[in-house]
């Protein structure tokens, strides 16, 4: 008979988390004086408008240049442009991008006001609407895993001179082109001849302060360290939430789960303690894949394991009255919880090869 349908749709989803993880969506909002219809949706260079300007073809540009892979595709919004007296608005923009899939966002030429805007905005996406969104601005320190925070001016490349902000789309572009088995440290901008020149200490400070900055190493110019704008560890956010890979792979894990429970379990099943564990064993299948892709962590049996999540249908069941005091941690989880259901998993991804130490013995 073959696995659950459930099982084989986690399966199949994990088979292909590396490459789908490598070609997400970046999302620009320009500003441009022609009406356009919104939005535009290209995925090649060959599907750029014309009648837009050339420094936002210019922008389009940067973003499909991608890292190792380009992004699947791009996403433009069109906004008015702004004056001094009446500033740019972003509302219909950010409205929009409320409702369509996205990975990376990009604000060519933003200020630093309407950049702590949008920061504010894209947390509250990721806090409040779970949606797995993540922003590149300019000097914005936002201490959050949503924002990356580019942090490097004066960029020469042939006979043009970027600043930050005109920058971000081309490392988002390259955010959304880089597979999850690799992260953004030391991935090369071949096509940048000089950045400022930071000492080690410079260069150290500027990582611990959650900015992604670049540098020039001699011969080339690439990214000193893949790190987003958090700064502040907590309980809940860790080391590991610094490391833009990893939220990455959050993101797509949290996505793949979310979608799937929705399309084939949310409102379809009866709520029993044997659907419960078809849905547990295929979100553990899920994990047991992405173990062998090398996206999590297998080197203990006690990593990645999925079950239910005692400690809150517990604290359910007591809410409802029922006496969990005496009852054993079977029939705990074997209870009714009405429509609620509380899985839990333990998860331990994998990081990137950056730090080395090599001892030589002479």
């Amino acid at each position: 008979m073959g696995l659950p349908k459930i099982e084989i749709i986690f399966k199949s989803l994990a088979a292909s988390a590396i490459k789908r993880g490598e070609r997400g969506t970046v999302a620009l909002v320009l500003q441009d004086t022609i009406p356009l219809e919104n939005p535009i949706v290209m995925y090649g260079v060959n599907e750029i408008p014309e009648n837009l300007t050339n420094a936002n073809k210019e922008q389009i540009l940067l973003a499909f240049k991608g890292g190792v892979n380009p992004p699947r595709k791009v996403v433009a919004y069109i906004v008015a442009q702004g004056t001094e007296m009446d500033p740019v608005d972003y509302t219909e923009a950010m409205t929009y991008l409320e409702t369509v899939l996205w990975d990376y966002l990009a604000v060519p030429g933003i200020s630093d006001l309407d950049g702590d805007m949008i920061a504010t905005w894209v947390k509250g996406l990721r806090d409040n609407k779970d949606m797995g969104v993540k922003a590149v601005l300019p000097n914005c320190d936002a201490d959050h895993e949503g924002v990356i925070n580019f942090a490097t001016d004066d960029i020469k490349a042939g006979d043009r001179t970027y600043t930050a902000a005109e920058y971000c789309a081309r490392i988002a572009g390259m955010a959304a082109g880089c597979p999850l088995t690799m992260s953004l440290t030391y991935q090369v901008l071949p096509e940048v001849d000089d950045v400022p020149h930071l000492t080690t200490e410079e260069f150290d400070a500027a990582i611990d302060a959650g900015k992604l900055v670049l540098m020039h190493d001699g011969e080339k110019v690439k990214i000193a360290r893949g790190v987003n704008s958090l700064t502040t560890v907590t309980a809940d956010k860790g080391e590991d939430w610094k490391k833009i890979l990893i939220v990455d792979k959050m993101d797509l894990w949290k996505d793949d789960v979310k979608r799937t429970i929705a399309d084939s379990y949310l409102g379809k099943r009866p709520n029993t303690y044997d659907n419960k564990m078809l849905l547990i064993a295929a979100i553990q299948a899920y994990n047991d894949e992405w173990e062998l892709e090398g996206l999590l962590d297998g080197s203990s049996p006690d990593y990645n394991r999925v079950g239910i999540d005692l400690e809150r249908q517990t604290a359910f069941l007591k809410g409802l009255g029922e006496p969990v005091d005496d009852m054993d941690e079977q029939e705990i989880k074997m209870a009714n919880t009405k429509d609620k259901v509380f899985i839990a998993t333990n998860l331990k991804f994998v990081d990137a090869m950056e730090d080395f130490v090599v001892s030589v013995d002479m």
